[in-house]
């Protein structure tokens, strides 16, 4: 006999899914029965807050859902956090856990992890939340979460199985077949209206976000021939080269930049929230969109929320671009305004890089140093210092190559954790490097034994400062006492040993190269820790 569980494990083979990450519990074994004689390969995190964000970077590098295994009770609420990231940035996250037996639900008994309600408590970070009643249901809402992966806005989604369906003789479910769903395509009439518009524009501009990601040739191609510059948000860094003449790149929280987007007089917003930490960042307001606004989206919901377009399109971002392209041919529309297009964007830049303090010079040094000794890294950041630097200030050349927490849901402790799953998630064995500071390092610390235990070579770069100096800042201007973020800075370097791992302190751009190439080197995790002061100081002087 084949159980509920047994089959959920063969059915996600069928789906293409090769990785979960999870910790055993006596609630959830009857999903291990199977996965042992898959093909699957099973991580466990030293958390579960670190399964959600290591099935996070997971499905930002592999384009496709990150998989958990989660226990009934403290399992899921350790698991929300790390959800409600995902659910910011509309990363694709399938969580299957346990819940209480069908008679037991909302029995308020006191059963071992018995919660009132679990569903309705993942709801918030879930695109849906869904208990499987019989194993029957099983086929219909795996299908149901995978339309939502391939062809909707992909955001988390729970299953909770019920012990006693968990145990379900399944064999009927056995050749059930995976569904695949198309993407949306692009209604003609809507496109046809914003190509008219778009070669009518004489300052034609494009704001690009994540959900364009797999839509950079189209997105190049389109901004060329509208003679376009464009603005990517955090996570569509590299959408266009870094080189790109119409590339500004993701500063639109900057007073010049701001100017610049106002002088557009038709704007395309393709696959972006245009939402607060995209565009305002500062918090106060500013950011406008004078000309017509265009947009286009995955979600019917999100085309209308935060700045009204004048015309809206419900379509895959790569679709859309493609069909805009055709309507609007493969040249080069006529210059309509001369000091547009490129030479603006150049102007722009001109008026952008003297702007840049001290601390965002050496802390861009440090990131541009990282990726010339290792070109083909992935760079998964933390909220800390460097990585609000490079958000303003970094470039790449391709996509699903820069990623971080210090923006949308805006946690701590992400970089560590999901930087293990995106390496697990490129599979092509090249580096991935975590950026994190000593503050958000304490909240995932233990996860470099997982990193060791499961042979990821994962980089961490810890960015020393001894505190949450930018919380401190912000009281000090505010003219607020500052409390609770001087805190006690352990021995990184000892800890990171004790969990197995190679670690050392490096002080200027020549002892940071060294210990990148002999960190890309080694099989197993290296912590390479990085003091402020003294980086600050050995590389302006």
């Amino acid at each position: 006999m084949a159980t509920c569980g047994e089959v959920l494990v063969k059915l996600l083979e069928g789906y293409g899914v090769d990785q979960v990450f999870g910790i055993p519990g006596v609630h959830t074994v009857e999903l291990y029965r199977g996965l042992a004689r898959s093909s699957i390969r099973h991580v466990t995190p030293r958390h579960e807050q670190g399964a959600g964000f290591m099935a996070d970077g997971y499905a930002r590098t592999r384009g496709k859902p990150g998989v958990c295994f989660i226990i009934t009770g403290p399992g899921m609420t350790n698991i929300t956090t790390a959800m409600g990231q995902a659910y910011a940035d509309s990363i694709p996250m399938l969580v299957i856990s346990s819940v209480q037996s069908r008679s037991q639900l909302g029995g308020g008994r006191g059963k071992l992890h018995e919660l009132p309600n679990q569903s309705a408590m993942m709801a918030g970070v879930a695109a849906f939340s869904h208990t499987l009643m019989s194993a029957a249901q099983l086929p219909g809402v795996l299908a149901r979460a995978f339309a939502l992966f391939q062809a909707g806005r992909p955001r988390p989604v729970h299953i909770e199985i019920p012990l006693d369906v968990l145990v379900e003789n399944a064999d009927a479910l056995l050749g059930s077949e995976p569904v695949s769903v198309a993407r949306a395509g692009a209604a003609p009439s809507a496109v046809k209206h914003m190509s008219q518009l778009l070669a009518a524009a004489k300052k034609p501009l494009i704001l690009a976000g994540g959900g364009a990601i797999d839509a950079a040739p189209e997105l190049t191609r389109l901004a060329e021939v509208l003679g376009a510059p464009v603005a990517l948000t955090i996570n569509a860094k590299g959408l266009l080269p870094s080189s790109h003449p119409l590339l500004i790149g993701s500063t639109q929280t900057l007073v010049a930049t701001r100017a610049l987007v106002a002088e557009a007089d038709v704007v395309l917003a393709i696959g972006t929230e245009l939402a607060e930490t995209d565009y305002d960042v500062t918090f106060a307001g500013g950011f406008e969109i004078l000309g017509a606004l265009l947009r286009v989206d995955i979600d019917p919901d999100q085309t209308v929320r935060n700045y009204p377009p004048q015309v809206a399109l419900v379509a895959d971002a790569q679709i859309a671009a493609q069909a805009l392209l055709t309507e609007l041919g493969s040249e080069p529309l006529p210059a309509r305004n001369s000091a547009w297009g490129a030479q603006r964007v150049a102007h722009l830049w001109a008026e952008l890089t003297p702007i840049w303090d001290t601390a965002t010079r050496a802390q861009t040094l440090f990131l541009n140093t990282v990726l010339e000794t290792l070109p083909n890294a992935v760079l998964v950041g933390d909220s800390t210092q460097p990585v609000y630097s490079g958000n303003l200030t970094l470039n790449l050349d391709h996509p699903r190559r820069w990623f971080n927490a210090s923006t949308g849901y805006g946690t701590l402790g992400y970089a560590l954790p999901a930087a293990i799953g995106a390496w697990l998630g490129r599979g092509d064995g090249q580096p991935v490097v975590c950026l994190i500071g000593d503050g958000g390092l304490q909240f995932t610390l233990p996860e470099l034994a997982s990193a060791v235990e499961a042979r990821t070579p994962v980089i961490v770069l810890l960015w020393n400062n001894h505190g949450y100096e930018e919380i401190k800042k912000y009281m000090v201007n505010r003219a607020i006492e500052p409390v609770g973020v001087d805190i006690y800075t352990p021995d990184f370097i000892g800890a990171a040993k004790a969990l197995g791992c190679a670690a050392e302190s490096i002080q200027g751009v020549e002892s940071l190269r060294v210990a990148l190439r002999a960190a890309a080197d080694r099989q197993g995790p290296t912590l390479i820790e990085i003091n402020q002061g003294l980086w600050m100081k050995a590389v302006t002087v």
